[in-house]
């Protein structure tokens, strides 16, 4: 059997964390249909694994969360061989239950961005995947085991709503959130786990809060700068446990991308356009997608 190549997707603190603990690294700079992922997908090894990881902001966070080159991301990811994908990224929480530095193992989303390519198949035809359950189940569970054997906070399951941003929300919004039941509230998330599932990859996300956002007041003592430092320290904190958390499940030698699972197989009845009708040219070009 082949061996697995694990892809990572995360922001540039896990980029820099991560560079630290892979060798035998090498650098693909690769072309999609839907142009250059954010940047160069690193691929070498982590501890017994081979892992491709790929920074969404790109080098110096570059891109805005609107401008995040996601399509292009996800194919790439696809087109080097990548059928299970990890992805992480920081939030606001919505909930006094999930505290600033927890580590949430995200299983359901709201989405509300509106700017973004969501999907692959504009021009090829009517395709339908199902998302009822947005995350792959048994790669979410494999994390979760193997969060049991650390001291880190780590949530099993938690409703992820994607905004569109890049401002963050006013309170009256925040406040709508928490109404609508959400946990979490980021900018990232979508459309990447569409698209995860376009591609038929098993897709994770390992959420890190860090900040409770505006629906709870922050402490009037103190200024917009003592508030940033606090929760740019959230971040390294929980960006350090999720670091923690991906190399315990990396470590693991249990298969993460099998190939009997659910996700592997999203396209089989997806695509309702009649074969006769889809453009050869469109079908040659994403036929990475179905492989």
């Amino acid at each position: 059997m082949a061996e697995e190549l694990i892809g990572i997707i995360g922001g540039t603190g896990l980029g820099d964390a991560l560079g630290g603990h892979i060798c035998d690294i090498k650098f693909h700079d690769v072309d999609t249909p839907f142009g250059k992922p954010s940047m160069e997908v690193m691929v070498g090894r982590f501890g017994e694994r081979k892992i491709a990881f790929l920074n969404r902001h790109g080098a110096g966070h570059k891109f805005s969360p609107s401008e995040v080159p996601f399509a292009a991301n996800i194919f790439a990811m696809k087109k080097l061989g990548v059928r299970a994908l990890i992805s992480s990224g920081a939030v606001g929480t919505l909930q006094d239950k999930i505290a600033p530095g927890d580590l949430v193992i995200v299983d359901q989303f709201i989405d509300k961005t509106f700017k973004r390519r969501n999907s692959f198949f504009g021009g090829f035809g009517a395709v339908h995947c199902e998302m009822a359950e947005p995350t792959c189940r048994r790669l979410r569970e494999k994390i979760i085991d193997a969060a049991k054997d650390l001291d880190i906070k780590t949530h099993s399951k938690g409703t992820y709503i994607c905004m569109e941003g890049p401002q963050f929300s006013t309170r009256a919004e925040s406040l709508m959130h928490r109404a609508w039941g959400g946990d979490l509230i980021g900018m990232t998330a979508m459309p990447e786990a569409k698209l995860a599932r376009e591609a038929q990859m098993c897709y994770a996300l390992i959420a890190m809060a860090s900040d409770y956002d505006c629906w709870k007041p922050h402490n009037s003592v103190k200024d917009k700068q003592a508030l940033l430092k606090e929760i740019l320290g959230n971040v390294q904190a929980a960006t350090d446990n999720c670091l923690q958390l991906i190399r315990t499940v990396l470590s693991g030698s249990l298969e993460l991308a099998d190939k009997d699972c659910h996700c592997r197989t999203s396209l089989d009845l997806a695509v309702w356009t009649d074969q006769n009708s889809i453009d050869d040219d469109q079908r040659k070009k994403l036929e990475i997608l179905f492989e």
